[in-house]
Formats: structure tokens, C-alpha cells, sequence
């Protein structure tokens, strides 16, 4: 089924799709990648990369004899990897007069306001100067402390799609897309053409990646469309191995599974919250502040409170999880968390007599994003 070409797009290539099992760099695949991505710079469509492969690429130019597993070991590879990856891109992206742009982050980027502002406006930038920006995790930085890693960039590159306001998001991997069970071991599974929502049902359908190059899996890719969906992109799952591949994936021909959103692009203030922010802890919800939460377009008061978790204080962003344990949102809280304690279950006029607070509700609607 074909579709309008967005004005933007965001691909996403991981280190299985780039790298051999053994390490090192695929040239040919590159070569192949800038030609896919030229042909749509060509039409006019702004183009943003994010790669994955600088581990991969640079273990064994360091010496080691597999893909390291200590997070030193890995910086180590990635400082030289990094360095190789945007030499070949450059290379590769030159033979069409198209330059290569490398901007580097991390998840605690994503967490600060004003350094993800400020990467949002370089990227714009290079975008009016049509140069393709190619976006890969700051290996060579990232501690254990910040690991929300990001699934060999696929949390990444969901981040990435919502914060520009992208049109699509292309994740390519070695599946064509997502099947009821694993089509390498049952060859009567049936490939999923088209989701419009992701339920727990496609959650438990997806797998995980065999690759020994890569560190994501199908189920870090349908996390990843369940973010871009929430921030208004649509998108696509699958191969893209052929001359023209990307360019039907991108016009709705693809060998994938597309994932549709009705969704509008959310402001920066409400990506921030939903998907940058680091929540400070946790209130439960009933099932009736749940429902007005999500569907009614309400403020979290302190009737609908059954529990807390952690130590928060009146500003901090916290989720709220449903009676199910599923976490619904995230808000900030204008309770101290012992505040919250206090007043958990009780009414507002008790409230009133009982907590002194700066206004009843625990959490405004308009500091509220639902994640569901």
C-alpha cells in the first residue's frame, strides 16, 4: 500500500546490518546503506541516521578476540570503533556529494532540557544544510549509572524520530518484520502487515536478537515503535537488503511490519516528561483515578492514591503506576513524597484539614503525559 513520502525521515541501522559476526566493519553493506539513503536525499526527503557499530567495528583493531563484555573493554573498542564507522560513512556518502554530520549522545543528554534543545537545534541545522546527520550513543562516556542503555540504539532512534518530529521511523534488522511465532523454527507463522496499537499480546510476540554483534531484539524495536507512536511517527520494521528497499519500506511497500499511529507530534516539554525525564519514584493508582487519568482528561488527586514508592519532592517527575502494576504515565508531583503518604485515599476536604499543601492536586494535568 502506498503512502505520501514523508518530508523527514529517521533510519535506524544496527551492528548486525553493518559488521561481520567476527567484528570489523562490512563496507560493501555501507556502501550499500549510502547509496539507499542518497536516493532519498535526492528527492528531497531530510534524512537522519542513527548507527550502531562502533563496538563491532573497533574490538579487533584494539586486540580483543570477541565482542567485549566489560563496560571499560567496550569504551575502549568504541573509541576507535566510532572513529572507523564515520570514516567509511563519509567515504561512502561522499561518492553523492552528500556530507556526513556525527553528533554523539547519551541518555543522560536526553534527561537535561537545555542540552537536548540545543542538540535539537544542531540537527536542524544540518538539516537546512542538507548534510545527513548520523546520531550514535557516546559509548565511550555511558556508565552503568545511566543504563537506560539503548538496545543497540533502537530506544535511541525512537527518541531521535519523536524529538524532530519525523514523519517515520525505518528500523532495519534481519527479520521481515514481526510473525504470531518465530518463522525460523515453525514455517507456518504468519507475518503481522500492520499494527494500530501495542498491546501485551505483541509485547510477548516479539523475540530476541541472535546476533553476537548486536544488543537488541525485536523487542527492543516494538518498544521503540510504541515511543515514536506516542510521539506522533509512524513506523516500520523490517529488511531493507535490496537496491529500492528503502524507498518502498518508506512508501508503505516495504518487506516489514508497519506500525500506524493517529496520534499528533507531542511539544518538547511533553517528550521531556514521557520519555527523557528520570522519575524520582512511584504512586499507585486505583482503578478510578486510572480511568481518569487516561480517559478522562483529569488531575491525580489524592482519593485515587493507594501507595508510593521512593523519595520524591513537590517538582521531581514521578510514574504512576495502575492497581495492575503497569506503569500509565508519568507527571510532576507537587507533594513531597510523604505529603503524598499523608494524604493517600483521603478526600479533599480532608486533605485541606489534615496536609498543608500548595494546591490539591498531587499531580496537574498539564505536567501529565499517559505512556499508554
Amino acid at each position: 500500500m502506498r503512502q505520501m513520502m514523508p518530508e523527514r525521515i529517521v533510519v535506524k541501522i544496527g551492528s548486525s546490518s553493518l559488521t561481520s559476526d567476527e567484528g570489523g566493519l562490512n563496507r560493501e553493506r555501507i556502501a550499500y546503506f549510502a547509496s539507499e539513503l542518497a536516493a532519498l536525499h535526492a528527492r528531497g526527503t531530510s534524512v537522519i541516521l542513527v548507527t550502531s557499530g562502533a563496538v563491532a567495528a573497533g574490538f579487533r583493531q584494539v586486540g580483543y578476540p570477541a565482542r567485549p563484555k566489560a563496560v571499560h573493554e567496550k569504551q575502549a573498542a568504541a573509541a576507535v570503533g566510532q572513529a572507523l564507522l564515520m570514516q567509511a560513512y563519509q567515504e561512502a556518502m561522499s561518492q553523492y556529494g552528500i556530507v556526513a554530520a556525527q553528533i554523539l549522545l547519551t541518555r543522560a543528554d536526553f534527561s537535561n532540557r537545555k542540552r537536548i534543545s540545543n542538540a535539537l537545534m544542531t540537527i536542524e541545522e544540518l538539516l537546512r544544510l542538507r548534510t545527513i546527520p548520523i546520531i550514535n550513543e557516546n559509548d565511550t562516556v555511558s556508565t552503568h549509572e545511566i543504563v537506560l542503555k539503548f538496545g543497540d540504539n533502537d530506544y535511541l532512534s525512537s527518541l531521535v524520530a519523536a524529538m524532530t518530529k519525523a514523519g517515520q521511523l525505518v528500523m532495519i534488522t534481519d527479520m521481515d518484520g514481526l510473525y504470531t511465532e518465530d518463522p525460523r523454527k515453525n514455517p507456518e507463522a504468519v507475518k503481522i502487515e500492520r499494527v494500530d496499537q501495542i498491546s501485551e499480546e505483541i509485547m510477548k510476540l516479539a523475540g530476541d536478537s541472535g546476533s553476537s554483534v548486536g544488543t537488541g531484539g525485536m523487542r527492543s524495536k516494538i518498544e521503540a515503535a510504541r515511543i515514536a507512536m506516542r510521539g506522533g511517527v509512524h513506523a516500520f520494521i523490517g529488511k531493507v537488503q535490496q537496491p529500492g528497499d528503502l524507498a518502498l519500506a518508506v512508501a508503505g511497500n516495504g518487506r516489514g511490519t508497519y506500525f500506524d499511529t493517529q496520534l499528533d507530534s507531542l511539544p518538547m516539554k511533553k517528550q521531556w516528561l514521557g520519555f527523557h525525564s528520570m522519575p524520582k519514584g512511584k504512586i499507585i493508582v486505583d482503578n478510578g483515578a486510572e480511568h481518569a487519568l487516561l480517559s478522562g482528561g483529569k488531575s491525580l488527586l489524592p482519593a485515587g492514591i493507594r501507595d508510593i514508592e521512593g523519595e520524591f519532592h513537590p517538582g521531581d517527575v514521578v510514574e504512576v503506576v495502575g492497581e495492575s502494576g503497569e506503569t500509565i504515565g508519568r507527571g510532576v508531583v507537587s507533594y513531597a513524597a510523604w505529603q503524598v503518604q499523608a494524604a493517600a485515599g483521603l478526600s479533599t476536604e480532608e486533605v485541606r484539614r489534615r496536609v498543608d499543601v500548595a494546591r490539591i492536586e498531587v499531580i496537574h494535568r498539564d505536567e501529565w503525559i499517559s505512556l499508554r
